[in-house]
């Protein structure tokens, strides 16, 4: 006997068929979903323009990322923000990351910028070299501590046998101030970061020496990246899609920035230029940051510059630690 065959009406196959399509759109979409990343910045720093290119241009979401930008009050609260998990990114330096490696965390360590600071004098002041600062009242942004006035003294006492902290008189503020007091005639030099340096450069002051000069006398091969993108090698264990997409769109946003003028433009309000010399000159200041090398190549030259910052700054800077930590420039990329 026959076996009875079944069969769909046409108007309930049909209805199948369109809810097998829409089961597989949802699916789709799911899988396309961009890899969401939080990233904790300064509110008024550097980093914000090169953020605020990749998501003008949605270079974020053509790398797979959805970018959260979270901006804070200063440099502890990205700090804090990172540790306390409501951010999954900062910008900082390799130090803080070594320092944190050595107590036990797994933060890591990408590139972001090579722009450093420099000396900056009068053209007419009558200082010529490092041996002229002998006296001089020279302004150092931040701290005694801070890692380009280390190795400033580190070179000038490998140049000229004296340690600029005690043959010069240095005076530690924050950047703005350092520039003001600077342009009054307070202070014979001024050693800033390097978007301050760019606009005492636009004022018609001149660098005596570029931090990244110092280097090469100092032993530290190449080129030195002194901040990058911060983050949990957990994190990026979990959501490897989510950091090399997001460090795609950053070098991305570089490539934008190094080749456009007229981006800079655009971005003229956010910079705070009030002129077009001083939009050129953090242009230019940017754009001679822009990483170069490899992770291999970051990784020997902050070896090296951890040596002479151990040696000149001490424990108070470095910690225990006489070396950098392992594992400090993450590979992964």
């Amino acid at each position: 006997m026959p076996r009875p065959t079944f069969r769909f009406p046409l108007a309930a196959r049909l209805r199948l068929l369109l809810a097998c399509v829409l089961l597989g759109l949802v699916g789709a979409t799911a899988a396309a979903e961009p890899a969401k990343l939080r990233v904790g910045v300064l509110k008024f720093g550097t980093v914000s323009w090169e953020l605020d290119v990749i998501r003008h241009h949605g270079l974020d979401r053509k790398h797979g990322v959805a970018l959260e930008v979270v901006e804070l009050a200063n440099k502890d609260a990205t700090a804090i923000a990172l540790q306390g998990g409501a951010v999954d990114m900062i910008v900082t330096d390799w130090l803080w990351v070594s320092r944190q490696r050595d107590a036990g965390a797994d933060y890591t360590f990408v590139a972001y910028s090579e722009a450093s600071g420099a000396v900056m004098v009068r053209p007419d002041g009558g200082i010529r070299s490092l041996a002229d600062l002998a006296g001089k009242r020279i302004g150092v942004a931040g701290s005694a501590l801070d890692k380009s006035w280390l190795l400033l003294r580190a070179h000038a006492l490998r140049s000229t046998g004296r340690d600029l902290k005690d043959s010069a008189r240095p005076a530690y503020a924050a950047p703005p101030l350092l520039n003001e007091k600077f342009l009054q005639g307070e202070l014979d030099a001024v050693l800033n970061f390097w978007q301050y340096a760019a606009r005492l450069e636009a004022q018609g002051m001149v660098p005596l020496i570029q931090v990244q000069d110092l280097l090469a006398g100092l032993g530290v091969p190449g080129r030195l990246p002194l901040i990058g993108y911060v983050f949990s090698e957990r994190f990026a264990a979990a959501q490897p899609d989510a950091v090399r997409g997001f460090i795609a769109a950053s070098r991305a946003a570089q490539a934008v920035l190094r080749d456009s003028d007229a981006e800079w433009t655009r971005l003229q309000p956010l910079t705070g230029a009030k002129d077009a010399a001083t939009l050129a000159a953090l242009r230019d200041g940017f754009r001679r940051g822009i990483p170069s090398g490899s992770a291999a190549e970051h990784q020997a030259a902050i070896a090296a510059a951890y040596r002479v910052l151990a040696e000149t700054g001490g424990a108070v800077l470095v910690g225990e630690s006489a070396g950098l930590a392992r594992g400090t420039v993450w590979q992964g990329w």
